[in-house]
Formats: structure tokens, C-alpha cells, sequence
């Protein structure tokens, strides 16, 4: 089963990427099969291997058969003027962000009124509710199944055109999203009538009463968390507490996944099992519990596929079947995948099944050969008869167990030191067991850690050594207060204060260890060769584990050496030598730009940013910035510059410190700002110099020169505004010079001017905006190329017609982030030569 899933991913993996007419993949099915039934009783491995190329062929035609999730009707709206929508929830969501409640919701519209007309569309749409919070309570919700109308403008998703991007556009379609939206809270009319599943409406209530309970047992903090173990539910989790989890690589105690999943189904066999009922019995309440969990939390993959695998697993057990890990993998693995072939190409997907692949395929047979046959003989050491099932070696332990639990004996209190020692015995091999699991977890995970996540998490051993077994309490205590508190409060309170002293205890662990500055690291994604070595590691360590010692041992020591590779040594930058490089990163309605020096010195000029008025949630700079310099393999800065600080520049600059640690930090102007303050408080805390620079001001850059034009020297930050501010520089390579004007406006566009800047790129102020790219500046420059970072569809109407004109009446070859996204110009020192993303160097 577990090749035949291999072969049906890599079916998967190669329609999506080598697509093919459907035809094709129909007729090379009836060959191959053919092929296999010709071969069937000849040459028993072609007509396996046949076999497994079907299935590769049926991934193929799953995936390109497969229908588009999201019916993009709606977006023939998407024009940016107001419509009506008609709409029913399908699913609930709510979260908090400064001053204003947003709720987001899915809604499944069931009519658009526009131009007097009513059209019937059915197309997924997520939406943002706005409300001021009240002073008397929060405002309603609202909840699977109402019926809506509220008036709106459509957003097409748009995904930044960045190499490394997100996939925005293809994560809303997978969920059946093909727009956005928003709307007043007061402007959205409740309908009468119920729209939606019954069944699914069932779920939603049920949901909620769970969370009601919890929320009357535990106090905030404690609440949210245990919300999150329980259910999955993040939304109430403080935003530090969340990082400290992901920094301590113990992230996935918040999620519901297959270790929630299997602690429930130990716990459940325990019980029948101690109560001494019927192993049928026991099975199917273990399957029907474990399969309402994961329909209850509705997460996806992990709890799935964990349920199908205990599922397989109990049935194999139920009819005498021997029991393997592997195929119960593997056929989780298909049914996932024939139910949803996209599922592969997630990380979710991926992560789930390489965890069970470790320990199925690297630790359960070295624990079989090492620690559990200790284990078993440990097992009732003063029952002679069970000698006679073990190994001399092992007998010879029990024997010498025997004397020294004898001569304890004459001892007061040693009557049952034998006992005792068997059990610490045990423990100690089974806390040995878990380290080695952990530790082999942790190296196998570092190659996704760093493709998707970009983290090494050196504390993720201890961290998980003490996290885990407290999780372990919390989903049993906390599991019995919930169902006990439908009968009595009072009596639920004595496991909630048991899970509620296991809940401080992982706090304070996960906040003690994500403090530290070793908790993590964050690198940039893996070297081909880095990246081959890794699963090289990881496939040799399952080859090798069933083989003999030295082979195993040798599999381990790869998969450790990868683990090392990737998160010590930072693979070489994707850079083009000899030659200026000037990005201008898609950043959106912001600025962000890249510097790379013929020495292959780095300075990144501001780092993007959300007004907060937009009330978004994203993180310019953890998100879009880091992400793209990632992609590039730069694992380090060596300066950052501020232009000035607006939210548009400034917002992403403080991941971008925390995540590249550059050496200094360039100002134009300290002026005080709420915005600033804290970003002085970031850089100080990580020991980096902050430099203060003003026209005159030059500086060496491996290989180039900088000179600062503004602000001026005279300038008094009390008096003016921050576009005044703009820390403008030319950067100069040879006979090639670029300008970089930040969001300068007509007065400092005035001023540097006057020094003659002559460039061949210029990287126009303020988004284009009619207050900048001024004739006189134009003249004094005279470049070749111009780039203008702007967001696509902006409030402000940025760029302006008339610049665009102005640019292109001086012979100004322009290019733009929305619709080139990020455009990188070569200043080789005789010739600027533009790259567009994705071209590479």
C-alpha cells in the first residue's frame, strides 16, 4: 500500500507540473495495463512495476481531472464597483485588531444585484466585517447557515509577485475562495430563512457549545490555550505566546493533529481494556470517537489521516491481520489523496505523513531492536516461567534484577524492590525511547522546516521532552472537565485545576525556552544540493533500519548530517558577481529595495508595510520581504536603511531585523515617532548600530560608492513632514548610478536637483505621485529606466497619469511592481540590464 500511495503521488506531482492532454494519460493506462496482464504470470516484477505505474497514471488523470474548487463567476464583478451581495455563511471566524472587531467569514453568494440587474452566482467569497467595539459588549456574529446582504466592492486575490511568494490566489481556491471583500457591520442585514447542511449546522453548534464550556472552566490565557490543544482554536492566543511555540518547534501542541488524535485512542483502549469489555466493543467506540473528533474540529489532513490509520489499523487487528505500520500509512495516504489529489502539493499533507513515515519507517524498527525487547524483560521479573520467551542476554538481566532485588529485601520496606526496580527500569527505557524519537523527528523535519518555515529549532528536543508529556494531561483532563461540566460545574472544576496546572506548566516551559536567543534560528531555503542530501538521508535511514547495525546507524548519522547542513551552513546567495544589483521587491502599496554590491555586500532600503487603517493582519516584512531574500539563499544582511518612517516603509522593518540581524541601521532623520520608537528598541536590543545620515554624507559599498543628497543638514525634524525626511541616495558602480528618492516630494526634489545627480535608474518617489518626479529633476538625472513600487488597484490612484507622462516624454523606460512585479536592474558598470522575477540573474 505504501508504494502504491508513492506511485499515485508521483502521478500527482507530474500532472501538475507536465501537463499533458487527458487522452494521452487514458490510452498509456489501457498500454500499461495491457502490459501488466501480459506479464502477469511471465515476469512477476514488470508486472509489479506496471502495477504501480497505473497508479501513477491514475494520480495523473485525478489531478487534471480534477474540477476548479472555486467557481470564479463572481470575478466578472471584481471592477471596483459597489454591488449587492445575497450570501449564506459556510464558515465562522472571528479575530480582534486594534481598535475594531473584524470578523471573517466564508460566505457562498446566492445573488449580486449590479446595474439594476440580479444575477444568480454561486462562488465562495471571504469576507471582513468591521465594528468600533462597543463599550457595552462585543458585537453579534454570525454563524453557519444565515442568509446576508450587504453592499460591497469585490477584490480579486492577488498574490505578490515575488520569487518565494505565498500562494494567496491558490490557498483561497483550495477552499473554494474566488474573492474578497468587506463591509460595516452595521451595513449587513441578517435575512430570514437557514441556507447550508444540516449536518455541518450540527457540527458549528456543537463546536461552540465546547468552546462555551471551556471558556466556564479556565480563565483567559489558560482558556485560549486550552481552546487551541482541544480544538485547534488559535484565534484567542496571544500573538507572543503563538511565536514562542513556533520558535520552540512545539507549534503543532496547537494544532489538533495525529499526536491529539492518538492520545484520545490510547486513552480510550486503556480504559476498555482495564475495565476488562470486549475488544470488538472497544475497537469500534475507539473508531466512532476518533472519527466524530476529527468531523467535530474539522482541520483537515493530520486528524484524517490519522483516523483513517487508527481505523485500518484496529479493523487489521479485529480480523487477525498482521499489523503494519506501512500499509496503514499508505492507505490513509491513498484515500486522502483520491478524495483530494491537490491535498500532496500542501504542506500540511506532506508534514503529517513524512512525522508517521519517521517513526513507522526510521524509529519503530530501531526501537525494536534495542529498547523494547529491554522493555518486555522487564515485564514481571519474578515470574521465572516467562525466562524461557527471552534471549539468554536478556534472561541474564532478569537474573541479576533478581539479586539485587534480593539483597534489597533484607532492607525495611525493600518487600517489593524488585517490583520497583522493573518499573523505574522501564520508565527510564521508555523516556529513553521518547528522546530518541523526538531527536530523529527534529533532524528528519529540518529540511521542511526550512523550505516552508525557514526555522532551525535548536531547542525543539528538550522543548518537545517537556511539552509533549503535559499535553498528554491537558487532552485528558481537560477532555474529562469539558464532558463532565454538562452534569456538574462543580465537579468539572477538580480536572480542569489538574489540566490547568499542566496549562502553566507548558506556558512557562514554552515562554522560558522561546526567550532564550538560541530558541531558533531563521535560514534561507536549502542548496539543491542541501536539499538532495536530505532526502538521500532520510530514504537511506528506512532502507537501513532493518538492516544490520552499522547500516542503521550509518542511515541515522545522514539524516543528523543533513539536519546539520541545513541549519548551520548557509547556502551560497543567488547573486550575479562583478556587477550593482538594484531590486525593487513587490511589496504592494509600499517600498522595499535590495542592494547587492560587486563584493556581494547587502543592504535592503526599507521593508514595506500595512497602514493600520487597512486592519490587515500581514506582516510585510515576515511575510513578503523575508521571504523573498529566503528564496535568494541570503541568510544575512549587512545594512538596513529607513527612508523615513511611514507605515509603508517602516511596518516590515522589525522581522526584517529580527530575521537577518544586519550590522547597522541607517536614518535619515531620528524624529520622534510612535512608529519608530520601537523599531530603535528592536535594533538596540539585537546589537545593531543605528547611524544617523544627512546630505554630504558618502560611504564605500563593497565595490560602489553612496552618496546621501537628503534630507539636508538644516533640516529640523519638529517642523517637518516625514516625506521631507527621505533619506535620498545615489549609488554609483563605474560609469552606471542609480537614485533613490524614497517618497521625497517636490521641495527635496528641489534641492537635489541642484547637486546634478546624474543616474541611469531612477526609482521614483512616492509611488509615483503627482508631489514628485518634478521636470527639473528629470533633466538633472536624466536616467534610462525608472521603476515605480505601487500596490495594484491602490486607493490613492497611484501612479499618476501626468508622471507617467512626464516619464515617458523624457524617454524613460519604466517599469512598475504591480504589473512586472519584483524588477531587478544590473549595473554593470557600463550597462544597466533590467531582469523581471523569476529571470534570475
Amino acid at each position: 500500500m505504501l508504494w502504491a500511495a508513492v506511485g499515485y503521488s508521483f502521478g500527482i506531482w507530474a500532472g501538475a507540473y507536465l501537463w499533458r492532454p487527458a487522452c494521452w494519460w487514458f490510452v498509456a493506462a489501457l498500454v500499461v495495463a495491457a502490459s501488466a496482464y501480459y506479464y502477469l504470470h511471465r515476469r512477476g516484477r514488470i508486472a509489479v512495476a506496471a502495477g504501480l505505474a497505473l497508479f501513477s497514471i491514475a494520480g495523473v488523470i485525478g489531478i487534471q481531472l480534477r474540477p476548479n474548487p472555486a467557481n470564479l463567476d463572481i470575478l466578472h464583478f471584481a471592477d471596483g464597483s459597489e454591488i449587492t451581495l445575497t450570501a449564506h455563511v459556510l464558515r465562522e471566524g472571528a479575530s480582534n485588531i486594534g481598535r475594531r472587531a473584524v470578523q471573517r467569514i466564508d460566505v457562498e453568494t446566492e445573488a449580486v444585484d449590479a446595474s439594476d440587474n440580479t444575477f444568480a452566482v454561486h462562488s465562495g467569497l471571504r469576507v471582513s466585517i468591521y465594528a468600533e467595539k462597543a463599550s457595552n459588549g462585543p458585537p453579534k456574529t454570525f454563524t453557519y447557515g444565515q442568509r446576508l446582504r450587504f453592499a460591497t466592492k469585490l477584490n480579486a486575490p492577488r498574490n505578490f509577485r515575488n520569487p518565494g511568494a505565498f500562494d494567496y490566489s491558490g490557498y483561497l481556491a483550495e477552499k473554494g475562495i474566488a474573492a474578497t471583500a468587506s463591509a460595516k457591520m452595521q451595513a449587513v442585514e441578517v435575512l430570514p430563512g437557514f441556507a447550508g447542511n444540516r449536518l455541518e449546522l450540527w457540527r458549528f453548534r456543537a463546536y461552540h457549545s465546547i468552546e462555551t464550556r471551556i471558556a466556564a472552566l479556565w480563565p483567559g490565557e489558560q482558556a485560549a490555550l486550552v481552546s487551541a490543544v482541544l480544538m485547534g482554536e488559535q484565534s484567542c492566543l496571544a500573538s507572543d505566546l503563538e511565536t514562542d511555540f513556533q520558535r520552540t518547534g512545539t507549534y503543532h501542541v496547537l494544532v489538533v493533529s495525529g499526536l491529539k488524535v492518538g492520545i484520545l485512542a490510547f486513552t480510550l483502549i486503556w480504559l476498555f481494556r482495564v475495565t476488562r469489555r470486549n475488544e470488538l466493543l472497544a475497537s469500534l467506540v475507539t473508531i466512532s470517537v476518533v472519527t466524530g473528533y476529527a468531523f467535530l474540529t474539522g482541520v483537515g489532513t493530520p486528524v484524517w489521516r490519522a483516523a483513517l490509520m487508527l481505523g485500518i489499523y484496529l479493523l487489521a487487528r479485529l480480523l487477525f491481520r498482521q499489523r503494519s505500520m506501512m500499509n496503514a500509512i499508505g492507505a490513509a495516504a491513498l484515500i486522502l489523496l483520491a478524495a483530494n489529489p491537490a491535498a500532496l502539493l500542501s504542506s500540511s499533507f506532506q508534514l503529517s505523513f513524512l512525522c508517521v513515515l519517521i517513526i513507522a519507517g526510521i524509529t519503530s524498527p530501531l526501537l525494536e531492536r534495542s529498547t523494547q525487547p529491554l522493555a518486555r524483560a522487564l515485564r514481571n521479573p519474578d515470574v521465572q516461567g516467562y525466562d524461557f520467551a527471552l534471549t539468554p542476554r536478556l534472561v541474564q538481566l532478569r537474573l541479576d534484577l533478581r539479586m539485587i532485588g534480593g539483597r534489597l529485601r533484607r532492607f525495611p520496606g525493600g518487600k517489593h524492590s524488585l517490583q520497583i526496580i522493573a518499573v523505574l527500569g522501564r520508565i527510564l527505557v521508555h523516556v529513553c525511547e521518547f528522546v530518541l524519537i523526538s531527536a530523529l523527528l527534529q533532524a528528519s523535519f529540518a529540511l521542511p522546516m526550512a523550505y516552508y518555515f525557514h526555522r532551525a529549532t535548536h531547542l525543539s528536543l528538550p522543548a518537545n521532552v517537556l511539552v509533549v508529556p503535559l499535553t498528554q494531561v491537558i487532552m485528558i483532563t481537560a477532555g474529562v472537565a469539558v464532558a463532565v461540566s454538562y452534569g456538574s460545574i462543580t465537579i468539572a472544576k477538580l480536572p480542569a485545576t489538574i489540566a490547568g496546572v499542566a496549562i502553566a506548566a507548558t506556558n512557562g516551559s514554552v515562554r522560558w525556552l522561546g526567550s532564550l536567543r538560541m530558541a531558533d534560528a531563521r535560514v534561507a531555503n536549502p542548496s539543491v544540493a542541501a536539499f538532495s542530501f536530505a532526502v538521500f538521508a532520510i530514504v537511506l535511514a528506512m532502507v537501513a533500519a532493518r538492516r544490520r547495525w552499522w547500516m542503521a546507524i550509518s542511515g541515522v548519522i545522514a539524516v543528523v548530517a543533513s539536519a546539520v547542513w541545513i541549519c548551520v551552513i548557509p547556502p551560497r546567495p543567488n547573486v550575479r558577481p562583478g556587477a550593482l544589483e538594484v531590486t525593487s521587491i513587490d511589496v504592494g502599496q509600499g517600498d522595499s529595495i535590495l542592494l547587492i554590491a560587486p563584493q556581494e555586500r547587502m543592504m535592503l532600503i526599507d521593508a514595506g508595510g500595512v497602514p493600520s487603517w487597512m486592519h490587515s493582519e500581514l506582516d510585510i516584512g515576515e511575510d513578503v520581504v523575508s521571504p523573498y531574500l529566503w528564496s535568494r539563499g541570503i541568510s544575512g544582511l549587512d545594512i538596513v536603511a529607513l527612508t523615513h518612517a511611514h507605515a509603508d516603509h517602516i511596518g516590515g522593518m522589525a522581522a526584517v531585523l529580527e530575521n537577518f540581524h544586519p550590522s547597522e541601521l541607517w536614518l535619515g532623520v531620528d524624529a520622534p515617532s510612535h512608529e519608530l520608537r520601537p523599531l530603535l528598541q528592536t535594533a538596540r536590543r539585537l546589537g545593531i548600530a543605528v547611524l544617523e545620515h544627512r546630505a554630504g554624507d558618502t560611504a564605500e559599498f563593497g565595490g560602489a560608492s553612496i552618496r546621501v543628497l537628503a534630507p539636508s543638514r538644516d533640516l529640523d525634524p519638529a517642523g517637518s513632514k516625514p516625506n521631507d525626511e527621505s533619506l535620498v541616495m545615489q549609488v554609483r558602480y563605474g560609469a552606471t548610478a542609480a537614485l533613490l528618492e524614497g517618497d521625497a516630494e517636490k521641495k527635496t526634489e528641489r534641492e537635489v536637483a541642484e547637486e546634478s545627480p546624474q543616474a541611469d535608474l531612477l526609482k521614483v518617489a512616492h509611488h509615483g505621485s503627482a508631489t514628485s518626479t518634478i521636470p527639473e529633476l528629470l533633466s538633472a538625472v536624466h536616467p534610462s529606466f525608472a521603476v515605480i513600487s505601487v500596490g495594484a488597484r491602490n486607493v490613492y490612484g497611484h501612479p499618476r497619469i501626468e508622471v507617467l507622462n512626464r516619464l515617458a516624454g523624457a524617454k524613460v523606460h519604466t517599469y512598475r511592481t504591480d504589473v512586472d512585479g519584483a524588477t531587478t536592474f544590473y549595473l554593470t558598470g557600463h550597462e544597466v540590464i533590467p531582469h523581471l522575477a523569476g529571470q534570475g540573474p
